[in-house]
């Protein structure tokens, strides 16, 4: 085990973990921002600028997610790209996205599917660029 993290690329860690943030940014607020609203029961409220925490919250647990897929790509000798996005499609859709779904199916979410169809599809594409960068840098 010790071994598979001084192989990691930490840079490309660092830079998958940067991609899916940045990707976040722009997936909740320009690309789905109103659906998301509605989601989260938040439609036609003032835009706030938002606090240091949902900004750094979501890069913190992103990296753990990267780490944790870097770990596992390490571990499983994965090396082809197209291995990578089966890697990351199975992790994407398997336990990012389902988690995420499982999260939302509770009484406090207004919209439950709306909310995990925007964030799992998220979650999953957040998966295969993790991977896809994480093997094209090993």
């Amino acid at each position: 085990m010790f071994n598979v993290l001084l192989e990691i690329n930490w840079i490309a860690v660092l830079l998958a973990a940067l991609a899916t943030a940045l990707l976040g940014g722009v997936w909740f607020t320009i690309i789905f921002g109103k659906a998301y609203a509605l989601a989260l029961g938040k439609e036609g409220t003032p835009t706030e600028k938002p606090a240091p925490l949902f900004i750094a919250g979501p890069f913190v647990c992103g990296l753990a997610t990267t780490v944790t897929m870097a770990i596992l790509i390490y571990a499983f000798d994965i090396n082809s790209l197209i291995n990578a996005l089966i890697f990351g499609g199975i992790v994407g859709v398997g336990l990012l996205a389902s988690t995420t779904v499982n999260t939302a199916i509770n009484p406090n979410m207004p919209r439950p599917l709306l909310y995990g169809l925007i964030s799992g599809s998220y979650f999953l594409l957040s998966g295969l660029i993790m991977s896809v960068i994480v093997v094209a840098m090993k």
